[in-house]
Formats: C-alpha cells, structure tokens, sequence
C-alpha cells in the first residue's frame, strides 16, 4: 500500500465537507426549488465568479488532471492540442453565449434546444437535437468516473481487492451526489464547484512548482523520459504526420464544448450578460495550469516510484501517482480529492443538463398541462437516472484512452453545431436539410470511429483522408454543413 491511514483520514474528512455543502446548498439563496429554473439554474442568479468557479469546474475535470496526462504519457506532444483548444473555446463562448444568454431570458429558455424549436419551429429537429444533447453527455461524464476510479486505484494500490472496492466507492459516491442534486440542484453542484476548484489550485500550483523542482526541472525529467520511452521524437515536438490530426482535434473540441448541454446549463445561470462576459473572459487562467499539468504526463517518467504505479494501473495514474509519491500523505489526500470530486462535479452538472433536455424538450411538448411542479420533479429523478447509466456504461465497457470518451462526445454533440450556433445568428437555414446534415452527419461520424477502431476498443478518434489523420468530428461537420448549405441554396432558389 502507498497510502497509509494519514491520508485516508484526511481524503475522508475533505469528503464529508464537499457532501455538506452539496446538502446546503438547498438553503444558500433559497428560493422555489419546485421552479424548473430555481432547480436547474439556481434561480438564474450566480454571479461573476461563482459562474466562473462553475464552468471551471466543467473544465478542470477528469479531463484535465487524468485524461489529458495519460495521453502525454502514452503519445507525446499529440496531447497538447487541449492546451490551443482551451485557447479558443472561450472566443467561440464569448460569441455565441451571450446571445443565447439573452435570447433565453426574454423567453424564458432553459435548454439551447428550445431555441432551436422556436427558431426553425420544427418539433422534430427539436427533439433530435435534444436526444444527441443526452447521449453525447453520457461519455463525458464516463471519463469523470473513470478519474474517480484511476484515484482510488492509486490510494488502493497493492490491495488485491481494489477492482471491488473501488467500484463499490464509486457506486456509494453517487448514491450521494444523486441525493444532494436532487436536493440542491445547481446551487449545489455550484457550490461543491467551488470546494473543489480551491482544492484544484492548491493542488495545480504546487504540481507546478514543486514536481519539477523535485524531479531538477523539465529539461531533465524530459531527458529521464527519452531514455524510458521510444518515442522521444514525439515527446518533443510534433511529427509532421500528425499535424493535421492536432490541429483538426483543437479546432474540433473548442467549436463542441458549449455545444453540450452542461456548458449552456451554467452559461444561463448568470446573473446578466456583462457578468457571463466577465466571466468567460477569466476562463483562460484555467488554461494556464492545464498546460503545465499535461506535461505531467513526461514528468512520470523521472520518478520509479510514480512510473511503477502507473505501468501497472495505467496512464490515467500518473498524476494521482505523482501526488501519492511526491507529497506527504496528507497532502496528497488533498489532491486526490480535489480530483475525486473533480469527477463528481462535473457528473452533477451534465446529469442536470440531461434532465432538463428529457423534461423540457421531450416529455413537456408530448404533455402540455404538465405542471412545474411535475416537470421539476421528473428532471430530478432523470439526473439520478441518468448518473447511474454513465455509471454502468463505465462498468460494463473495456477501459480505454479516457480521452476518447470525452472526444466520443465531442464527435456526437458537433451534428448540432449548425441549428444552435448558425441557429442563434439567423433563422434562414432550411429546417429540413438541418435534420438531414444531421442523421447523415452522426451516422457517417459514428461508422468513421468504429472503422478508425477496427471494430474493436475505442484507442482513436481521427480517421486517415487523403493521406492525413484528421478529427472525425470535423468531417462530420463538414458533411453536415454542406448538405445544410445545399438545402437552403436550394430552398431561396425555389423561393425565386
């Protein structure tokens, strides 16, 4: 065992305050939990830095501290495509949240899909759109369980019955966080963001600052990982060959992260336009520590002890791995925790926006005289559903690169780019060549990752063309908005 009683205490102890607040929030700013958007939004009311501290929380995830590092681990320089990503992602909010943010509060949307139902007024590409929403959230949520599971593989490392108690951890945490949503809704979930966002800047800061100097720098700890791995070419610097791959993959993920519904979910809780601005534009500071932490996934290699752990368990250890060896224990709890609950903020905040998707965009129109009441408590049971069917797609799935569960999501959730964010700058788009793009654009994108896999254990999300590895959600895009131009070229011809 690498950790001992201290940091068990410790890790425990931080648990028990993140479930404190998650309950709390119920009573901090109270208002009609009853109301749909008092459950789901936090009554529309979360300031500059709360909203800033809850998209964060969407963004320093699993995907951050697990996914990304183990991809280094594994692939080099290929994995810092998240650091241009998350460079651009936020000029794509800064353009198309705002006007929803304000089209929504006039109309009183809770989901982008409602807009796209009053835009092109077709219930069917409404429905469609809301349906892609929930399945593309369930990989991404997936990945925040599969960083829960790599931390407590690490604090369980050398017990032969980690596979069953870890799980059994996973399925108790969830219980709680299933209980405290239903309670709280977003204003728990905003709450336990910001536990968990303190947590995740002590912990960045000092992987920053004292891994490095711990391991005698980067220069180094890269020279250390030349000599481990055969791939220093590619730790380095980029292969020529991979150049259209990183970049269609940096391109791909920042048009898709405020596609998902969990992005618009915390985007409309603001309190008005300026301080979602505000907001947004102090998005990139997280930017800042994901590159750095990244690197991490190199910096393994200088360490036998965090190396060993990791080769045994996998590249989604390493960071977890570096903390249990670098720091002293209770230290270490404190960044094992702030990934744990890394994992389970972000789950709440996805499972919220699924449930808003089910219940206003599906079951409501089917049901007009629903009341609010009824509406809010179905979204309620939803967001437990559908937390413990992201939990059993990750038991009853192959472990693979836990980034390509969230670029999975990435790949779905980019067939409604062009009837959400085309759909908030004109209503000109021919309604039924949008359904069209969209069918023949997620089927050609699905088939293009099962043939990218072989069939078999999801390992890739590019597809070769034309002699060059590229992202297949911009294929994908790129099929959908040529059918929805042809589609609206014809229908003004017609018109004329």
């Amino acid at each position: 065992m690498v950790f001992g009683l201290e940091g068990w205490i410790v890790f425990w102890v931080l648990f028990v305050v993140f479930v404190f607040l998650g309950f709390y929030g119920s009573r901090w700013r109270k208002g009609d939990l009853s109301q749909l958007h008092e459950w789901a939004l936090a009554g529309r009311k979360l300031g500059v830095f709360l909203v800033w501290f809850l998209v964060g929380a969407d963004l320093y995830t699993a995907y951050t501290f697990v996914a990304i590092p183990s991809l280094e681990y594994a692939s080099g320089s290929l994995a810092f495509f998240a650091v241009p990503y998350v460079s651009i992602t936020f000029a794509v909010a800064m353009l198309f949240m705002p006007i929803l943010w304000e089209k929504s509060r006039q109309k009183g949307y809770i989901t982008a899909t409602v807009l796209v139902l009053d835009v092109f007024n077709s219930k069917i590409l409404a429905v469609l759109i809301a349906l892609t929403g929930i399945i593309a959230e369930l990989p991404y949520i997936a990945l925040q369980i599969d960083g829960m599971r790599a931390v407590l593989s690490v604090m369980l490392f050398g017990y032969s019955g980690v596979k069953a108690v870890s799980e059994w951890a996973l399925i108790i945490s969830f219980i709680i966080l299933a209980a405290f949503v239903y309670t709280s809704g977003l204003r728990g979930a905003t709450l336990g963001a910001v536990f968990k966002d303190v947590l995740i800047w002590i912990s960045v800061i000092a992987l920053i600052v004292v891994v490095p100097l711990k391991y005698g720098g980067f220069t180094t700890a890269f020279a250390d990982a030349a000599k481990a791995h055969s791939f220093v070419s590619g730790l380095e610097a980029l292969k020529p060959t991979f150049a259209s791959a990183y970049v269609s993959l940096f391109i791909g993920s920042a048009l898709a992260l405020y596609l998902y519904p969990h992005a618009v979910n915390g985007s409309l809780s603001a309190e008005s336009k300026s301080k979602l601005r505000m907001s947004t534009a102090l998005l990139p500071i997280y930017g800042i520590g994901l590159a750095i932490l990244a690197i991490m996934g190199i910096l393994v290699y200088s360490d036998p002890a965090a190396l060993n752990i990791t080769k045994v368990l996998s590249g989604l250890a390493s960071i977890p791995a570096i903390a249990v060896t670098a720091f002293p224990q209770w230290f270490a709890a404190i960044i094992l925790l702030g990934i744990f609950v890394g994992g389970l903020v972000p789950a709440a905040i996805m499972a919220i926006a699924q449930a808003n998707l089910l219940t206003r965009n599906i079951i409501k129109p089917l049901k007009r005289d629903l009341s609010p009441k009824a509406e809010t408590e179905i979204s309620k049971w939803a967001s437990v559903a559908f937390k413990f069917i992201a939990l059993a797609f990750v038991f009853l799935t192959p472990l693979t690169y836990a980034v390509q569960l969230q670029l999975l999501g990435g790949i779905i959730i980019l067939t409604t780019l062009p009837a959400v964010f085309i759909g908030l700058l004109t209503n000109k788009l021919e309604k039924y060549s949008l359904i069209v793009g969209w069918f023949v654009s997620l089927v050609a994108s699905i088939y293009l990752v099962l043939l990218a896999n072989h069939f078999k254990t999801l390992s890739t999300s590019s597809y070769v063309l034309f002699g060059h590895p590229i992202f297949i959600g911009i294929i994908g895009l790129g099929i959908n908005l040529a059918i929805v131009a042809i589609g609206t070229i014809i229908k003004f011809a017609i018109k004329k």
